[in-house]
């Protein structure tokens, strides 16, 4: 501490991550997951829906969001708009989250995803009308952080898909 004092702390060490919220600009839809999260079920909540997200196992981000897009959503995707990295939860873990937006078409939608079938993940592939990932934002619903932070930037670059 500033003043000498030696303070104990606990740290989750968990590596850094990747997460990226696909949208199909002439659909007006945003690609997102929902998969069992043990704390949400334990608080008896309903599932969150999520932007799709993977630890990076020591890949470059941009290289392990374009795996993990077609590993969880189906998804093929080629430009990817960099938005920061974040730290998630810097009290108590140092994992960085690399953000991605991504522009894809139905075109690009190649496989259903659902995950790696031996990780077990169990995911849910939903695309969502942008206008409704609106109301979730503005009412409180969308509880994810990541997510929120994507699609908040996505109203921000792009309010006109949004109306």
């Amino acid at each position: 501490m500033p003043d000498g004092a030696v303070v104990e702390r606990h740290l989750l060490d968990n590596g850094s991550a990747a997460a990226v919220l696909p949208y199909d600009p002439v659909r007006r839809v945003a690609l997102l997951i929902t998969q069992p999260r043990a704390p949400v079920i334990a608080a008896g909540e309903p599932p969150l829906l999520e932007a799709i997200a993977g630890n990076l196992d020591e890949m470059a981000p941009d290289d392990r969001i374009r795996e993990e897009a077609m590993e969880e959503g189906g998804v093929k995707l080629s430009h990817l708009q960099p938005l920061t990295n974040i730290w998630s939860l810097a009290p108590v873990s140092s994992e960085r989250i690399q953000l991605y937006l991504a522009e894809y078409s139905l075109a690009d939608r190649t496989a259903s995803g659902g995950g790696a079938p031996s990780e077990h993940e169990n995911i849910s592939v939903f695309e969502i009308a942008l206008q409704d990932l609106a109301m979730m934002q503005q009412s409180g619903t969308l509880t994810d952080a990541k997510t929120l932070i994507l699609v908040q930037t996505l109203m921000l670059r792009e309010p006109q898909l949004f109306v």
